[in-house]
């Protein structure tokens, strides 16, 4: 069976877009969606997305991570799925789509996409590292050498090791580089390696940064290996809320396979 896709990527976090609003995909097959994510024997993607129809907002995202399984919030892949969804003529400027941690506010203009993450109530301050939920689970430690760190290995061992153990958590090294601005890296479960970008990492390292005092500003540049996203928010009785994950999603390229 040919499959037709579109590939895109928001700062080098890169996803398999289809459109299934006929239902037509096998999405019990796990095999197979590793396969298409396979960057040496399918399309090659850090993660695959399906958009579907929706009984009451604009849209369906359905989010599958590399290794086949379907995981938690991807913000850098629902910022590409609004960009997929105003090229299919599903949106205009503007959309409310459901994802599995609940409903999604966006805006697109031009290349820059707008997302709406949810409200964050809980942050853990630990000595070494801190701890959100921003719709997928993150832990965010400081590494002042960055550059030359084995994010891979590193990242693994945090990933897998107590508390996280299998359900796992994402692991982000952070580097201030001033009052509104932070390099991040990170090592993304499901995908089981470091990624270009991350869009629920991001979000996490700047609220993170916030919560511990490491800035007072509520707009926040993060450099990532694949580009600069920002993130904005506001908090209010302890709860950050109004949050924006704000950077570019572009079309790669189209085919079938």
């Amino acid at each position: 069976m040919q499959q037709i896709f579109y590939k895109y990527q928001g700062t080098g976090n890169d996803f398999v877009m289809i459109d299934n609003r006929l239902q037509t995909f096998d999405k019990n097959n796990t095999k197979h969606i590793a396969f298409l994510c396979d960057r040496r024997f399918g399309i090659g993607a850090d993660g695959l997305i399906l958009l579907e129809n929706h009984d009451k907002v604009d849209f369906k995202m359905v989010y599958y991570n590399a290794d086949g399984n379907q995981s938690s919030m991807c913000g850098n892949g629902g910022r590409c799925l609004v960009a997929f969804a105003k090229q299919l003529g599903v949106i205009s400027n503007k959309a409310i789509f459901e994802a599995i941690d609940g409903l999604h506010h966006a805006t697109i203009e031009g290349d820059i996409v707008k997302l709406q993450m949810q409200n964050v109530e809980a942050v853990e301050n630990h000595k070494s590292h801190v701890f959100l939920n921003t719709g997928s689970p993150h832990h965010v430690q400081f590494e002042e050498n960055l550059e030359n760190f084995d994010i891979k290995t590193k990242g693994a061992k945090i990933r897998y090791g107590v508390p996280y153990n299998e359900a796992g958590s994402n692991v982000n090294f952070v580097k201030k580089q001033s009052d509104t601005s932070f390099k991040v890296r990170t090592y993304e479960r499901g995908v089981e390696n470091e990624t270009l970008s991350c869009g629920t990492g991001v979000t996490a390292v700047a609220l993170a940064m916030h919560y511990i005092g490491e800035t007072e500003k509520n707009l926040i540049t993060l450099q990532t290996q694949g580009g600069n996203l920002q993130v904005s928010f506001n908090i209010e009785n302890g709860i950050y809320n109004n949050v924006w994950l704000i950077g570019p999603a572009k079309l790669v390229y189209q085919g079938s396979i």
